[in-house]
């Protein structure tokens, strides 16, 4: 399931490459297709396939090792892509790759310096630390140097990062690093306990849950960029509909005794269109019935507010639901007030998001007990 996940999120990133190869993309994607190398091999029915086809034993743990390496290498590539000029980017990223074929060359040797003892799909490691220590010991030097250089990298820019999405993402990338080091720090106790005469099976739970984790955490950290923005549209448009279905009560309450300030609209106008309409038509309804609007209940309504202990913008939705009820009733009636209100507006929010709470206060409180006693009574 994780090689499936791995390849997912690769195959996502990948068509990114039809309009974006930069340096980070490519770095990002390869990264993307070492975790689906590391998975893919990790399974035991493919680790065995592979190292057969090879014709070398446990050809496999070294293929799928490499491949974390290359992989954390890859990680550095993105975040130095990310911080720093194209130019200074590479120059920093050269002794990064010669660490990595260095790393790699002393692998392999020390990997062909062990005996033979069968295939390990399930604990590699483990028998690695007991036969190959040193093989292991640089396994995990290169490991833990380049994970904890991806952490801090990735902990910098997240403060400085352009966009809130990938300020979050390099977040997760970052907080992935405790997880690298107790993966890290359980195979060094596996060497050390197998100095000891012991073994490291005690450990490997630890290990595999502190991988799984870290893998997951960047995993959705590195994606978190590209998903983010639709996540935040998905939000936008659930918002949008409830801010809507509060508000038309009220825009119809309005506009069937003034419906001059309605602007029929075609039915391809999507939600945000229509939202925006909805809060324009509803002000410019509110001023029409200004002339309506009784001075007397803007004050019974602040009044009526602060024995209820409402707050400053309660308070403001309250006077102005309180105008709006007595203009349609005087309306209505035809009987305008002997002292009009000077503006129909209790409120004046600095700009549209602000407005669009405003006046769903307004509507809810169109219907209120403190609205009603206001309106009756004119605060008496």
């Amino acid at each position: 399931m994780c090689a499936a996940v791995a390849l997912l999120a690769l195959l996502y990133k990948a068509r990114v490459l039809r309009t974006d190869r930069s340096a980070a993309q490519l770095a990002l994607i390869g990264s993307f297709f070492f975790l689906v190398v590391i998975f893919t091999v990790s399974t035991p029915a493919v680790w065995v396939a592979v190292s057969r086809a090879v014709g070398i034993e446990n050809f496999s743990g070294l293929l799928s090792q490499s491949a974390v390496i290359a992989l954390s290498v890859c990680q550095q590539l993105v975040l130095l892509s990310l911080t720093r000029s194209p130019a200074t980017a590479r120059r920093a990223a050269v002794p990064r790759i010669v660490l990595l074929g260095v790393v790699l060359a002393a692998m392999v040797v020390l990997f062909f310096e062990a005996a033979a003892h069968g295939e390990s799909p399930d604990d590699f490691a483990v028998v690695r630390a007991h036969y190959t220590p040193a093989y292991l010991a640089v396994y995990l030097a290169a490991f833990t140097l380049t994970q904890i250089g991806v952490g801090v990298m990735g902990w910098r820019y997240c403060r400085i990062a352009p966009s809130p999405w990938l300020r979050r993402g390099l977040r997760l990338v970052a907080l992935s690093l405790p997880f690298s080091l107790c993966y890290s720090v359980s195979r060094l106790a596996g060497i050390v306990a197998a100095q000891f005469g012991g073994t490291g099976h005690a450990w490997e739970p630890a290990a595999q849950i502190g991988v799984a984790m870290a893998v997951c955490t960047q995993t959705v950290g590195w994606i978190l960029p590209d998903w983010g923005p639709h996540l935040t549209a998905a939000a936008d448009r659930i918002r949008y509909r409830r801010a809507h279905r509060i508000l038309m009560p009220l825009h119809r309450t309005l506009t069937a005794q003034v419906p001059g300030p309605v602007i029929p609209m075609g039915r391809g106008a999507d939600l945000r269109t229509r939202l925006y309409r909805t809060l324009i038509e509803i002000r410019d309804a509110q001023w029409e019935l200004r002339t309506w609007m009784d001075e007397d209940v803007a004050g019974a309504a602040r009044r009526e507010a602060g024995r209820a202990g409402l707050g400053g913008e309660q308070t403001a939705a309250v006077v102005e639901a309180a105008q709006l009820r007595a203009a349609l009733a005087a309306k209505a009636r035809d009987e305008p007030p002997a002292r009009p209100a000077a503006t129909p507006l209790a409120a004046c929010p600095p700009e549209l998001a602000a407005e669009l709470l405003h006046q769903q206060r307004v509507a809810r409180a169109l219907a209120s007990p403190v609205v009603d006693r206001a309106v009756a009574g004119r605060g008496a």
